[in-house]
């Protein structure tokens, strides 16, 4: 395994599964950056804000996790691709307003781009209004 497809391995464990920036910036550059066509998102540019923002999700949906799919090096681009599914359930406090008990399982696709061993952009694709519908927040 190369040493880009390790290092986005161990990002994407690390903020899928909450660890926010402290547990996410060894595998960044200082600076990386952050986007995503969604109104969810919106006003975060930063991978630090972002794994933030997945920290925080993980309140209000205490079992989620996610079930990965896809993940695969383009070494041409200095880049690497995973595509996963995300599930869990509104229980905790949160969101937009008391514990809704329903649950989502939103795809979504994480590219990241490398300078270096480490990831400098990260553009998550994700229709983030077929979750909110799901989860009973829109």
């Amino acid at each position: 395994m190369s040493k880009i497809l390790n290092q986005a391995k161990l990002f994407f464990d690390a903020c899928e599964t909450g660890k926010g920036w402290d547990g996410c910036k060894e595998y960044c550059t200082s600076q990386a950056t952050f986007s995503c066509q969604s109104s969810a998102l919106a006003g975060i540019d930063t991978l630090a804000g972002y794994s933030e923002w997945m920290k925080n999700l993980l309140t209000p949906i205490p079992d989620g996790h996610y079930e990965l799919k896809f993940f695969a090096e383009d070494e041409e681009r200095h880049c690497v691709a995973a595509f996963a599914v995300f599930h869990g359930t509104q229980t905790g406090p949160g969101g937009p307003g008391e514990p809704t008990g329903k649950t989502a399982a939103a795809d979504y696709v994480y590219a990241m781009d490398f300078d270096g061993d480490r990831i400098a952009h990260m553009t998550k694709i994700w229709n983030d209004g077929i979750t909110l519908q799901q989860l009973g927040w829109a």
